[in-house]
């Protein structure tokens, strides 16, 4: 078993309340879950209203294969247009 991290630093221009950064990153959320079947979720800046850190998680049994879904989810990620992406962390931790 294989455990896939990823943590992505967005930065939502634009946005003038907390109410307008949720959605932003509601529908995010919702749209990589739905697509990747990932484990997803705000994780830090949670009352910042121009930044979020987004946390995801993979278990697989194919290293390459969290690779490829992370380059993807990046590049979806990179596509979308409502915000920036900034910093972003990948890790793989071996199980038993």
């Amino acid at each position: 078993m294989i455990i896939g991290v990823m943590t992505a630093h967005i930065s939502i221009p634009g946005v003038t309340s907390l109410k307008g950064k949720r959605s932003v990153v509601k529908s995010l959320i919702g749209r990589l879950k739905s697509r990747f079947n990932i484990s997803i979720s705000e994780v830090d800046q949670q009352d910042n209203r121009g930044r979020a850190v987004i946390g995801i998680a993979i278990v697989c049994n194919d290293s390459r294969f969290i690779d490829q879904q992370f380059d993807s989810i990046i590049e979806f990620m990179r596509n979308d247009g409502r915000f920036m992406l900034g910093q972003i962390e990948r890790e793989k931790f071996s199980g038993n």
